[in-house]
């Protein structure tokens, strides 16, 4: 049920504070705290990059535990290899809260063992494959093979 309309001038990405140039966009604000950097937290996600028609390689609705609900995607703020524009939008958004995010390359994935890593082998590969082709990188594509989309919802 929607309880208020949000008005055009008010729907805006924004750049979030020391992020590197990660856009954000609220679609839920959140009522529970930011986590810091050491918190364990818990998000499910939507992701797709950029270019390629904007194409999903993962979302964690799509995994399932044995009793067939969406597992999130679980990990500490800070600590491991994750893509920095996911820290920073997980940094910046309030528990319970969604947001859309645009990473730029520079944020999102520098290398294959950076996280969130898509479990199916073919949107894994479709991923590398879009993000590290080193054709259209010489091409000067890269700006746009590596800028990434995703929608984050703050779990706990």
């Amino acid at each position: 049920m929607v309880t208020s309309i949000a008005r055009a001038d008010d729907v805006k990405f924004y750049e979030l504070a020391g992020s590197s140039g990660v856009k954000a966009l609220h679609i839920r604000q959140g009522t529970g705290v930011s986590p810091e950097d050491g918190d364990r937290v818990e998000v499910h996600y939507y992701d797709r990059p950029f270019a390629k028609q904007g194409w999903r390689f993962d979302s964690t609705y799509d995994h399932k535990d044995f009793f067939g609900n969406p597992e999130p995607y679980v990990f500490t703020v800070g600590v491991g290899s994750i893509i920095g524009g996911m820290t920073s939008a997980v940094r910046n958004t309030k528990e319970g809260g969604v947001r859309r995010v645009v990473i730029p390359p520079s944020q999102g994935y520098q290398n294959t063992s950076q996280g969130p890593i898509p479990p199916d082998y073919f949107d894994r590969q479709r991923l590398y494959t879009t993000i590290f082709n080193q054709t259209r990188l010489a091409n000067g594509e890269g700006d746009t093979l590596g800028t990434l989309i995703f929608d984050i919802e703050l779990l706990k």
